[in-house]
C-alpha cells in the first residue's frame, strides 16, 4: 500500500510559482477578505479570486449547483470539464482514488504551475468531471487559493474568469464587467497586480503511468 503522504502544502517551488513573491506588500491578505470568501463558498456561491496562474471563477468543487453556477456564467457547456484546485498533498489524495507515481514524480518536479488529469477522481462534483470520469487537479502554492483551499477544507473550482470562447484575462484588469458582477464575490487581494499570468500547463496521467502532455 502506498504510504500516505502528510497533508502540507506543496513547497518546491515556491519561488518559481508565484509571480509576486518578491513583493512583501503582495504577500499579506485581510482576513475578512478571506472570511467572506470562505462563507460564500460555504453557502454555495461563487467567487472571483487569484490563484497561482490567472484569476479564477471558483466554488466548492464538491457542490453541483454551485458548479452548474459557473457554466452558467461562462456561458460554457457542462461536457467541458473545469479544473479544481487543492491546497496540499494530502487534499488530493483525498479526491483521486490512487495517485500515480508518475504523477508524484512530476509534482516534485514542475518549475511551473502544474494541473494533472487523473483517471479515477472521487468526491467531486459529477457536472466537474469530463465524459471519460477524470478530473484536473492542481495543488496551488499561490497564498490566498492555497490557504482558501485549507481553510474551506474542500477544492475549489478555478476556471478562467471570462466568458467561454473569449480571451482569458491575464490579471485582475482585464476581467469583464460580466463576470465581475455575474458572482457572489469578488477577493480584493492582488487586484492591483499588473504581473501578466498565463494559465498552467497541463498533463494527463493515465493510471499505468502513461502521460500525455494537452497543453
Amino acid at each position: 500500500m502506498k504510504e500516505i503522504r502528510e497533508n502540507r502544502p506543496y513547497e518546491r517551488h515556491k519561488d518559481k510559482t508565484i509571480n509576486n513573491s518578491t513583493d512583501s506588500s503582495k504577500d499579506r491578505y485581510d482576513s475578512t477578505d478571506m472570511s467572506k470568501a470562505i462563507e460564500v463558498l460555504q453557502s454555495g456561491g461563487i467567487i472571483l479570486y487569484p490563484t497561482d496562474t490567472v484569476w479564477g471563477i471558483g466554488c466548492d468543487a464538491t457542490n453541483e449547483e454551485a458548479v452548474k453556477k459557473i457554466y452558467e456564467l461562462k456561458h460554457r457547456i457542462d461536457s467541458k470539464s473545469m479544473l479544481v484546485l487543492v491546497g496540499s498533498e494530502g487534499a488530493l489524495q483525498q479526491y483521486v482514488e490512487e495517485v500515480p507515481e508518475t504523477a508524484w514524480m512530476l509534482i516534485e518536479t514542475a518549475v511551473n504551475p502544474l494541473t494533472i488529469i487523473y483517471d479515477r477522481p472521487k468526491g467531486l462534483a459529477k457536472n466537474l468531471l469530463s465524459e471519460d470520469g477524470s478530473a484536473g487537479i492542481r495543488i496551488t502554492n499561490e497564498l490566498f487559493s492555497r490557504t482558501l483551499c485549507q481553510r474551506l477544507r474542500k477544492p475549489i473550482v478555478s476556471t478562467s474568469a471570462n466568458i467561454a470562447g473569449e480571451k482569458t484575462p491575464r490579471n485582475f484588469t482585464e476581467i469583464t464587467p460580466e463576470i465581475i458582477e455575474g458572482v457572489d464575490y469578488v477577493v480584493k487581494f492582488r487586484r492591483e497586480d499588473t504581473n501578466k499570468s498565463k494559465p498552467s500547463n497541463i498533463i494527463k496521467v493515465s493510471d499505468s503511468g502513461i502521460i500525455k502532455i494537452i497543453r
